[in-house]
């Protein structure tokens, strides 16, 4: 198996990891098997400092492991229905992060497709939400060390993107204009870009 990430690489600003994540591996094991993506669409969210973040009015017992140390995972539950993981960055008490939006499927495509059976191939992990249910994430992995060799969840070397694009960042209420949204350019799995829609006051919520 490839490398493991190491923990110096997740200690810098979201806006600067999340390009260098584009490219790598997010590998997943659970007692079904073992699936792995490779990430194609992130997104940067720079805690206290960015209106659009989780962490940005402070830690509660939701958001705690955001304000630990860089290259853990913030899993968190969003509209009643889905989850949505981000990676921590810089150190303790700054809370910035990278939301995983969109990878492709290199390895367990059949136990994939087992979770997400009325997807297409190119539908698999396209979406933050979808992405989580392709690789069996929920609240179990919150707070798991991705830096660790030995943790069932972990960020592995991968081959970084060349060709990547910027933008806004897409659903978001605050802050919606900050180009903190980027993408391998053509790759199918990228998720389409969407303006926020506005929900039922229980179930608005930003990704961050």
């Amino acid at each position: 198996m490839e490398a493991v990430l190491e923990r110096g690489f997740f200690d810098r600003p979201a806006e600067e990891v999340a390009p260098d994540l584009l490219g790598r591996t997010l590998w997943h094991s659970t007692p079904e098997g073992v699936v792995s993506v490779r990430l194609t669409e992130v997104e940067a969210y720079a805690g206290s400092l960015d209106p659009a973040s989780h962490a940005y009015r402070g830690p509660t017992k939701r958001n705690a492991v955001m304000f630990g140390p860089p290259g853990y995972s913030y899993v968190y539950f969003t509209y009643g229905m889905h989850f949505c993981m981000n990676l921590v960055c810089l150190g303790e008490g700054t809370a910035e992060a990278v939301l995983l939006r969109a990878g492709e499927i290199i390895e367990g495509r059949a136990l994939a497709l087992s979770r997400r059976p009325r997807s297409s191939e190119r539908d698999l992990a396209r979406g933050p939400a979808r992405l989580c249910e392709a690789l069996g994430i929920g609240r179990e992995q919150y707070g798991l060390d991705v830096c660790d060799p030995s943790s069932p969840l972990r960020m592995l070397y991968g081959s970084p993107a060349s060709a990547v694009r910027t933008g806004p960042r897409t659903g978001v209420t605050s802050a919606k204009d900050v180009p903190w949204r980027f993408w391998i350019d053509g790759d199918p799995s990228v998720s389409p870009y969407r303006l926020h829609a506005p929900r039922r006051p229980r179930a608005v919520m930003d990704q961050g």
